[in-house]
């Protein structure tokens, strides 16, 4: 429990001020309400970001103390309120073409209309997050290094193709191109050009982490550079997560139009997903159960291909939530069988 001691200080606190929101608008009845929902926005966002963890704990288990304790420090800071507070403002300023503060007045005085300005760019947003995610499983399934393969020859057969140079960008550029077929005439420019900047800012934060590589390096790469603590490491957990809150960002629209009480839920789901990572780093977690970071990549990837299906079709939460979930409850009982035959 004492993994779990701080989020639960900083529920009790932030369901307090939801509490204190909902009873200053309209009474003991709202203020009931929006607790129940930020319960609901935190439950949803635990369960869509725990493949989220399960990376992040993967990574920064070789990280010094340093850029750990940053991470979890001042990167929680930026997910909190940066993500899932600061991102969907600038979002409806840039594209409405307001000031922050005329947005952030909107989202308290007028949820409706604000919520409506968000999910009316859910397309681009989509493409975005899904095309960096999207490179982060398959550069974790091409790998021809990785000696550990979930699915046996096929994933080892998988790995071999990471040998081609650029593969990872070229399944991603044709994937991205085949889903402009979901997207309308008018909206394709928007949506490619907004899957390219994912892709950009992938490729971005691996030229960072080659620039600030030791000399040493033979092979200077996002696998190696984020296997120790660097500004270039960090800077790709900080995209990662902010493209695994993307669904969750415009999905609690969909439970709840008040800003203030979004921020709350998806921040308390947010601190819970930071405990997670931490005990799964400091437990060792991982590995005891070695095909875990294997689920969670599987669920990223599944995760992008929801995002881009997103575009056209809605795909609830739960749905969402629930395979990430199951492919990483099916990795923990793959990895108890690995465990025992080994033994």
């Amino acid at each position: 429990m004492e993994h779990f001691r701080f989020s639960l200080i900083f529920s009790a606190v932030a369901l307090a001020c939801a509490g204190w929101w909902g009873y200053s608008s309209g009474g003991v009845a709202l203020a009931l309400s929006m607790i129940w929902l930020a319960l609901i926005l935190a439950v949803m966002e635990a369960s869509l970001s725990f493949d989220n963890a399960v990376v992040n704990a993967s990574i920064l288990k070789t990280w010094d103390k340093y850029w750990r304790t940053l991470f979890l420090t001042v990167g929680m800071l930026v997910a909190v309120f940066g993500m899932r507070l600061l991102f969907p403002i600038v979002i409806v300023a840039q594209t409405a073409d307001l000031g922050m503060l005329e947005v952030w007045n909107l989202a308290i005085n007028n949820p409706q209309e604000y919520s409506l300005k968000l999910t009316s760019h859910h397309a681009e947003v989509s493409a975005f997050g899904s095309m960096f995610l999207m490179l982060v499983f398959l550069n974790f399934l091409l790998d021809e290094e990785k000696e550990l393969h979930w699915l046996g020859v096929i994933e080892q057969k998988l790995g071999l193709l990471g040998k081609i140079n650029a593969i990872s960008i070229f399944v991603a550029l044709s994937v991205l191109m085949a889903s402009l077929t979901l997207v309308d005439e008018a909206n394709k420019f928007v949506v490619l050009t907004a899957g390219i900047w994912g892709i950009l800012v992938y490729l971005g934060v691996d030229l960072i982490g080659q620039i600030l590589e030791t000399e040493e390096e033979e092979s200077p790469d996002i696998g190696s550079m984020v296997k120790k603590g660097s500004i270039g490491g960090f800077l790709y957990l900080e995209v990662l997560d902010a493209s695994f809150s993307f669904d969750g960002v415009i999905g609690a629209f969909a439970i709840t139009k008040d800003i203030v009480v979004i921020m709350i839920g998806l921040g308390i789901g947010a601190m819970f997903v930071r405990s997670m990572t931490i005990y799964l780093v400091e437990k060792g977690t991982l590995d005891g159960y070695v095909y875990l970071e294997h689920g969670a990549h599987y669920a990223i990837g599944a995760l992008s291909l929801i995002m881009l299906l997103s575009i056209k079709f809605h795909i609830p939460e739960v749905v969402t939530g629930l395979i990430g979930i199951v492919l990483i409850a099916i990795s923990v009982w793959s990895s108890v069988k690995y465990n025992k035959f080994i033994k």
